[in-house]
Order: structure tokens, then C-alpha cells, then sequence
């Protein structure tokens, strides 16, 4: 499927308008939150961001930390790949796929390393953390409506 121009010029598809799209909202160049040295991601690896304000509050709430990169402005968790699969991360967090940060002038430096060689914040309680300190209801509690 394509679409063509007004003026008849070329036809565009759906992956090219797609990239496009993505284009305009990366005015930086992305930057991919590495993996220490030692460590292994077996399941890949994508981050979850908040304001760096509410990062010392989800911190002591979560039973395990993995990788934890900071900047001035937010702090991210390394998360297994795929982790927002049925979820939606609570505002102001947000996901970012392959752990690029695409706003960020430079790779944000890492403020805790956890013991082994797995990176990974385990998702679930790091979801749970996050929908307490935004005071936001999980979805799976959400009243359902007809």
C-alpha cells in the first residue's frame, strides 16, 4: 500500500511514511543504555524512565534493582525485552524499546550495578512501584465497564 502525493509525484509506503513519523519526533541522536561490562542480557534489554525526582522514591520500594542509569532529568531501569506487553506504564514513566534514550545529550551514567550478571529490574514489582508513587491504579484492578 502506497500513497501518492497531491501533485502526482511519488508514491510513498506505509514503512517509508512510518520512518518519517519516527523522524520527527528524534531530534537527538539516540543513545542505548549499555550493559556493563561482565554482565549478559539473555532476554534483550529496554528501560523504563521517570523524572529523576521520583526515582529515590521507587527505588527502596522494589524487591530487586538492576541496572539503574541517571541523568539530571530522569533515571532509568534496565528491563527484560517486551516488558510493556499488556501493561501501560503509568504517567509520567515511560517505556523505551532496545533501551534507547533518545533525548538525552549523553548515555546517562549507571548508579547501580547489582550483584551477578543479569541487569534486569524484574518488571512486575518495578510496575507495581511505579503505579504507587504516581498514585495510579494497576490496570489489571481497573473497573471494567461495558
Amino acid at each position: 500500500m502506497g500513497v501518492r502525493a497531491a501533485s502526482g509525484g511519488q508514491v510513498l509506503s506505509l514503512d517509508t511514511l512510518v520512518r518519517l513519523r519516527r523522524g520527527l519526533h528524534s531530534p537527538g541522536t539516540p543513545r542505548r543504555l549499555p550493559v556493563p561490562e561482565g554482565m549478559t542480557a539473555p532476554l534483550g534489554c529496554d528501560a523504563v524512565s521517570v523524572p529523576a525526582r521520583l526515582g529515590p522514591l521507587v527505588l527502596p520500594r522494589l524487591p530487586r534493582v538492576g541496572c539503574v542509569y541517571a541523568d539530571e532529568t530522569h533515571w532509568w531501569w534496565i528491563v527484560p525485552s517486551d516488558s510493556d506487553y499488556a501493561l501501560e506504564w503509568p504517567a509520567p514513566a515511560e517505556y523505551a524499546a532496545g533501551a534507547v534514550v533518545p533525548d538525552a545529550p549523553a548515555v546517562p551514567g549507571l548508579i547501580h550495578k547489582p550483584d551477578g550478571t543479569l541487569p534486569y529490574t524484574p518488571p512486575i514489582p518495578l510496575y507495581l512501584a511505579l503505579c504507587r508513587v504516581t498514585g495510579t491504579t494497576p490496570t489489571w484492578s481497573r473497573s471494567v465497564t461495558a
